[in-house]
């Protein structure tokens, strides 16, 4: 049983819905709409909570958190495609350009998962760590850049989860840890772009940060999250 950390739809988006890619107002991106990065990390860290991922799968009211992350080396981005060996079978077969997943409860230390100190304690810097490590092997510094959300209510997936788009910058080396389960190298976005108007398949949250590589890669908002 896998139990992750959602967040009430109404705390996260009190006064609208946002549909598709919404750059953090503090990002440095060029947009002139977007969410206040401070306020969201905190209502995340504030608001959210762990119930079983079935039930959530069903909940629309609650939107599960998944940290969604670019990989940058060199100037080139990381291109994966999941084999079929992944945990999640929606996404087999398809390319992607985000490492990411759900926020379980051992990615948090206990204080955490109480009601004291939740604030000391970022979910989204905690599940983004346990995901670099699980599915990457760097060589390096490598450091994390906030840039937005993904939301997309227009299916049942989407419907319940929100992407949190990070680029992380790595200064040394990559390598995929999990073999079984992803294959990738580094492409040119050029490459990115040209595979994507040729019809390639990449997951939806992919498809819709390929035509935003250029404002990510450069505008996203520094966050505490490194590692060496």
């Amino acid at each position: 049983m896998e139990f992750v950390y959602v967040v009430p739809r109404k705390a996260l988006f009190p006064d609208f819905y946002p549909q598709g890619l919404v750059p953090f107002a503090d990002s440095g991106s060029t947009s002139s709409e977007g969410l206040a990065l401070r306020a969201f990390e905190a209502t995340v860290a504030r608001e959210g909570f762990f119930v079983e991922r079935d039930w959530a799968e069903r909940r629309p009211e609650v939107k599960q958190v998944i940290p969604y992350s670019l990989v940058e080396c060199d100037g080139r981005v990381l291109l994966l495609r999941r084999l079929s060996g992944g945990g999640e079978a929606r996404l087999r077969g398809k390319l992607s350009i985000g490492i990411g997943g759900h926020i379980n409860p051992e990615d948090l230390p206990r204080e955490h998962q109480g009601s004291a100190g939740r604030e000391r304690c970022s979910p989204i810097d905690a599940g983004t760590r346990r995901e670099v490590e699980e599915e990457l092997a760097i060589a390096g510094r490598w450091n994390v850049r906030r840039f937005g959300i993904l939301n997309d209510d227009s299916n049942p997936v989407g419907a319940v989860h929100v992407g949190v788009v990070q680029c992380i910058t790595i200064h040394g080396s990559v390598e995929i840890r999990e073999r079984d389960q992803l294959e990738g190298r580094l492409v040119e976005p050029d490459e990115l772009r040209a595979r994507l108007a040729e019809g390639a398949e990449f997951e939806t949250w992919s498809s819709l940060l390929v035509p935003h590589l250029d404002e990510i890669l450069t505008t996203a908002a520094a966050t505490g999250a490194t590692s060496s």
